[in-house]
């Protein structure tokens, strides 16, 4: 699924109809509907997406293929992915969140310091999840323009000058 970017997240059941909660990771999230079809990690394809309103954190919608709250709730943490050809071509200095996982991270010294795991948002900005070199527990990079300079998609790495003590062992 190399050329597929995930667009979005099913989150159960909305009412007893077959209406789903919806999380959309597009900048502009009701343009979710616009990339049908997509698909799950399992094959799975939905042709159709109707967002029928917003609820909290979260929009409503009907899915082609789902009747019922028991279809919906089975649905719960599924991703849907879109053909990467199928979205719109990003600014320099924005990123899909596929592409930044495995990107090697070094210092403004060029030391290796670890690779991107995870891109992570919790409600206050973007974070990298990145695996230090040494050590097994991950450290949480702010994806600011601060701490994350420079990304180089076509070398493969990150250039970081990260928070004094982040990556101390």
């Amino acid at each position: 699924m190399s050329d597929m970017i995930c667009v979005g997240r099913l989150a159960g059941a909305f009412g007893v109809r077959g209406e789903v909660r919806l999380k959309s990771f597009c900048a502009d999230p009701e343009t979710i509907a616009d990339y049908v079809p997509l698909v799950t990690t399992e094959g799975r394809e939905f042709r159709q997406i109707v967002i029928t309103g917003q609820g909290s954190g979260a929009y409503t919608a009907r899915i082609d293929g789902i009747t019922t709250k028991e279809e919906a709730d089975a649905l719960k943490g599924v991703d849907l992915y879109a053909p990467r050809n199928r979205l719109p071509t990003l600014p320099d200095d924005e990123y899909y969140h596929a592409d930044l996982i495995g990107l090697s991270v070094h210092d403004t010294g060029g030391a290796l310091l670890g690779t991107v795991r995870a891109v992570l948002n919790h409600g206050a900005g973007d974070l990298l999840e990145v695996l230090p070199t040494q050590g097994n527990d991950t450290v949480l990079l702010p994806f600011t323009l601060a701490a994350v300079p420079t990304v180089d998609l076509a070398s493969g790495r990150i250039v970081a000058d990260p928070p004094e003590g982040l990556f101390a062992s």
